[in-house]
């Protein structure tokens, strides 16, 4: 009977394998095509471009901008982003880094990103912490919502 019991186990672990590798592969490239869409943020803005930015976005995502206005829309995110890259945030550059990406289902993940703006000037240097939460739809990954927050530091 030992036996037997070592061999359904020895078929289990068998069988069950390459479903966990392929979950393990389909996690590593979901967490990718997340941070892509990260990097794209980045790039949209380092280049000042509006549309480039809000391009990861979902058609009718929500933005809680820094100052908790509320944005709807990739097309209002986009040029809403133009007016500020030729105004108030000409000439600044910022550095997203993910910190986490956690997946609440297959098709939906939380990811917490660190942001720093740098500018021309010292008042337009800052610090934010973000929260995107993104939906796996057929075309990829898209950000749904995207909450940002200041982050203040103690001089």
């Amino acid at each position: 009977m030992k036996n037997y019991g070592f061999a359904v186990v020895a078929i289990l672990v068998i069988a069950l394998a390459p479903a966990t590798w392929l979950t393990r592969d389909s996690r590593a490239a979901d967490e990718a095509a997340i941070r892509e869409s990260v990097k794209q943020m980045e790039l949209g803005w380092n280049t000042a471009d509006g549309s480039l930015f809000a391009k990861p976005f979902a058609e009718d995502a929500d933005y809680v901008v820094i100052n908790g206005n509320h944005l709807k829309g990739r097309d209002v995110i986009g040029a809403a982003h133009q007016r500020i890259f030729d105004t108030i945030y000409k000439d600044t550059m910022i550095t997203l880094t993910v910190k986490q990406i956690r997946f609440l289902r297959p098709d939906v993940a939380v990811a917490h990103v660190s942001g720093h703006r740098e500018g021309p000037t010292r008042d337009l240097v800052s610090d934010a912490f973000i929260t995107l939460v993104l939906t796996k739809e057929k075309s990829g990954w898209t950000i749904a919502a995207f909450q940002n927050t200041q982050v203040v530091t103690q001089r």
